[in-house]
This record gives structure tokens, sequence and C-alpha cells, in this order.
């Protein structure tokens, strides 16, 4: 198969790809991750699990992290997002209330809630769509301009699973370069990678280390709580720098 190349910006010729979940209000790594790739492909025909973060993450709570979720309706196990849907009696104005109260007296308060109001009452009852309207206003609002697709959207056997769909995404898009989360080192492996012609590298985010209201530092939070207590300008910083590619 040919290799179709992309520009990055930085001009080098090289097509850095990433592929994921979608994720609710997903911690900060996972944006650092959008933002150091030219194309990160987000999964819709994947199968839904309870124990992962599809639907839910962790935010500050009177110094503790708390779990918020999304109310799926119920359904079967084996469907995948695309086809999960919120629960008919899903209350936006309950969640938003429980962010309202969690992030009142932090210092970027008005701005961040300005956007999680227009994310939450997004009238889409379609888990997938949901999400990923999530992760693309939220792009938006940090900076970061990488191209999003939809894996469903690119012509592949869909059908593969795991290491072989995602090397299979990779070719048909003409990656490069793979960047994986560093959780899975132990999935794949660089030499086959390099045999298709593709360098895979993992990306692990360095401590970024805030104030959260004079309470004892929580890590890795929801990026509510980014948002919540650190301007954009040093969430745009932290987004470009404060990572390791390996």
């Amino acid at each position: 198969m040919s290799t179709m190349i992309r520009y990055d910006s930085a001009g080098d010729g090289y097509m850095k790809v990433a592929i994921m979940q979608p994720y609710f209000f997903p911690y900060i790594g996972y944006f650092q991750l959008i933002a150091a790739v030219d194309m990160f492909i987000v999964y819709d025909n994947i199968k839904y699990t309870k124990k992962g973060w599809i639907s839910r993450n962790r935010m500050l709570q009177n110094g503790k992290d708390v779990v918020f979720s999304l109310p799926l309706k119920s359904d079967s196990d084996y469907l995948d997002v695309c086809e999960r849907r919120l629960s008919a009696d899903f209350n936006r104005d309950k969640l938003l209330n429980q962010f309202k109260a969690a992030y009142r007296r932090a210092p970027y308060f008005e701005q961040t809630f300005s956007l999680i109001e227009q994310i939450v009452r997004y009238e889409e009852t379609n888990l997938f769509r949901f999400l990923h309207n999530s992760i693309v206003k939220i792009c938006e609002h940090l900076g970061v301009t990488t191209e999003i697709r939809v894996s469903s959207s690119i012509a592949i056997d869909h059908e593969l699973k795991s290491q072989d769909k995602v090397l299979a995404l990779c070719e048909a898009v003409g990656a490069s370069i793979y960047v994986n989360a560093i959780g899975g080192v132990e999935l794949y492996s660089k030499e086959l990678f390099r045999e298709k012609g593709i360098d895979l590298k993992f990306i692990r985010s360095l401590p970024f280390e805030y104030q959260q209201l004079g309470n004892e530092y929580v890590p890795w939070l929801s990026i509510i709580d980014v948002m919540m207590f650190n301007s954009l300008d040093t969430i745009k910083t932290c987004l470009s720098t404060n990572y390791e590619l390996i």
C-alpha cells in the first residue's frame, strides 16, 4: 500500500495519528494526545464498557475526588458506543449544579462553566454524538486544531480487532507515526508497526500540579478541574510541552 504523506504543523513531513475511545470530560492527558498528532481518530464502532471512562469521570468536591457520570438508557452490554443512548430522564440541570457547587469559587469558573453548560445542554441523546461534540468543543476552547475523524467513516474492515484494527486505520489514513497512550505499551508491537512502515510511539504525561482551593492536590482529575484552576495560556503550554514521547 502506498503511503500518503501529510505534513504536520511542524512541516517535517510525518503524519502523526492517534486513536482512542471517546471519554466524558477526560483528563488532560487525553487532550495532550490529541494536540500531539495531526489526526485524531475517535472510535464510534467499539464496544461500550461500563468499567472505563466513556460515560464518567472524576472531579474535585470538598477536597476529595468524586465520580460524575452520564445516565444511560438500559440496553444490551454488547452494543457499540454509537448504539448507546442517554437516559430519557437525564437531568442536565442536576449535573450542571454538581459542577457549579464544586467549582463556584475556582478562579476560572465563569469562562469554564459557560463551556460546560454549552456541552451538557447539547440536545443529543446518542451517546457517541454527545461525547464527540464535547471533545470537539473542548479542543476549540483550548486552541487544539488537530483534525478529528470518526473511525467508522474510514474505509477498512471494521470486523478487525485491537492491534489489527489500529494498523488498518493507520494505513488507511497514511500514518507515518502512531502515538498511543502510555497504558498501551504491553498491547502493541513496535516490530509489527515497523513492518508496515509506521513508527510506534507512546505518550507519557508529566506531573502537572496546581492550586485547588488550598486543598491537598488531587491529580489527574477531569479536564474540567484543569480548566477551572488554570488560565488558557497555562493549559495550552501544558498541552504542548508537559509530556514525553517514548
